[in-house]
């Protein structure tokens, strides 16, 4: 009789958890979503060759709207003109045939991960050179089906995209590089590719590129038509400027020091014949191998750059100062041999002079000792080279005094001649070579000063133009 009680009160207690549940029913929404996909994409439900219909259930194209977020952009290469970029490429368009029941709210959006299960836009990217998708750990690719039938298309792709550059102004260029997306098959007629409203291209905030500034990035249109047909097409321009401080480091600086080490030779003596031969040697080839070195890093383009202009003035100006020392050193020697010359002609005459006095005193040992002394006349005659002489100093006293010249006056000051007893001959025959090295210390540096002002006043001012 208690058994029977028991199981009474055991079977009571079974019929009111059973009600209870009945009443709370737990939804289990992951078989729901199984349904669902069962539901819209079973077969013979849903084609996926078949292209949406336009808009509000139209005949017109496919609108499918653009997004991407630039991740990163890890190289922009100068000599094979391309750039490398990392970038979540997003789409978005209506097909109403994969409406669902949202179970009153509750099921945001479904999920998938098998891009060929539904209809997909056939975009590529024009100036693609290489790319590939990302598959670690598991594809980074998903699709979201919203209950009124909009597909999200999500994916994480990195492109390497051609990027034609005009280097003229280079290393204070600025470079337009472009990513364009494009329909393969479907004509505008089919299908429309648009910018997402609002916010088409986000770029991650800590972007760094070693040698480059992301200056800003424009969204456009570029629709092409060709044989076949007009075909749909978005762009972005990525406006990149070239970091400047680099190559004033690396090139511009080097190279003002070479010139300025070359100069040194103006300031070292005239007989130094090997110290300033192998500083100007030296200072040449090592221009020389930072020439070729830059070119190297750059492609071989038929105009002429603006580093190509520096390296070539500052090559020029080594170049320069080493064809200085060989005209000192010519108007050295010229002075050297006149100097040598002059010698042989003073020991001439001085040979003469002896000569002509032993021929006087042995004259006056073979006349009669009564004879008296002859004395020597007052008066020269026209022929005496010491007449000439004293005539040449009257005529330069009694010349007229001329006009001071701030130049010769100057160069005045560097008179000296390498045998300081031997008098210059012509109008400072010797002291050339060093007025040579005196007018080049002035010279030189007042050249390339002005070819500084020239050359930064005229490539910063093309590239405000360019701006």
């Amino acid at each position: 009789m208690a058994s029977g009680h028991f199981f009474c009160a055991i079977f009571y207690f079974a019929c009111l958890c059973s009600a209870s549940l009945a009443n709370n029913p737990k939804v289990n929404f992951r078989e729901k979503e199984k349904k669902i996909l069962d539901q819209i994409l079973g077969a013979g439900k849903y084609d996926a060759r078949i292209r949406p219909s336009g808009i509000n259930g139209t005949d017109g194209p496919a609108v499918v709207r653009v997004n991407i977020f630039v991740r990163s952009i890890s190289k922009i290469d100068d000599v094979t003109m391309e750039y490398s970029v990392q970038l979540t490429f997003r789409e978005q368009w209506l097909d109403e045939r994969l409406k669902f029941d949202d179970i009153g709210g509750r099921l945001k959006y479904l999920t998938l991960t098998e891009a060929n299960r539904v209809w997909m836009p056939d975009l590529f990217f024009s100036n693609e050179k290489e790319g590939h998708f990302h598959n670690i750990i598991m594809p980074n690719v998903y699709i979201r089906i919203f209950p009124y039938g909009s597909v999200l298309y999500s994916i994480r792709i990195s492109l390497t995209l051609a990027c034609p550059m005009n280097l003229k102004l280079y290393p204070l260029d600025r470079q337009v590089c472009s990513l364009r997306m494009a329909s393969y098959g479907w004509t505008t007629a089919d299908l429309v590719f648009l910018w997402k409203e609002g916010d088409p291209v986000q770029v991650v905030k800590n972007l760094h590129l070693p040698r480059f500034t992301l200056e800003k990035f424009l969204t456009d249109y570029c629709n092409s038509k060709t044989n076949t047909g007009e075909y749909s097409c978005l762009k972005v321009d990525l406006l990149f400027k070239r970091e400047f401080s680099y190559y004033l480091i690396q090139i511009y600086i080097p190279c003002c020091m070479l010139v300025i080490v070359s100069w040194v030779s103006f300031w070292l003596d005239q007989g130094a014949v090997p110290a300033r031969v192998s500083l100007g040697v030296t200072t040449l080839l090592t221009m020389a191998t930072q020439t070729s070195g830059i070119n190297a890093s750059l492609p071989p383009v038929s105009y002429t750059k603006a580093i190509d202009v520096w390296t070539g003035v500052c090559l020029t100006f080594v170049f320069g100062a080493l064809l200085e020392f060989a005209l000192v050193n010519y108007a050295s020697r010229s002075a050297d041999r006149a100097a040598d010359i002059h010698r042989e002609n003073m020991k001439k005459k001085r040979r003469e002079m002896e000569q002509a006095s032993l021929d006087a005193a042995s004259d006056l040992l073979d006349t009669d000792s009564n004879a008296t002394f002859a004395m020597k006349p007052l008066v020269r005659h026209p022929g005496d080279p010491l007449a000439l002489e004293k005539l040449r100093q009257c005529e330069v006293h009694m010349q007229a005094p001329k006009r001071p010249n701030c130049c010769r006056s100057w160069l005045s000051k560097f008179p000296t001649s390498p045998f300081k007893k031997v008098p210059c001959l012509g109008r400072g025959q010797c002291s050339r070579s060093k007025r040579i090295d005196v007018i080049s210390r002035i010279t030189f540096p007042l050249v390339f000063a002005l070819f500084n002002l020239v050359y930064w006043s005229t490539y910063l001012f093309r590239e405000e133009e360019d701006d």
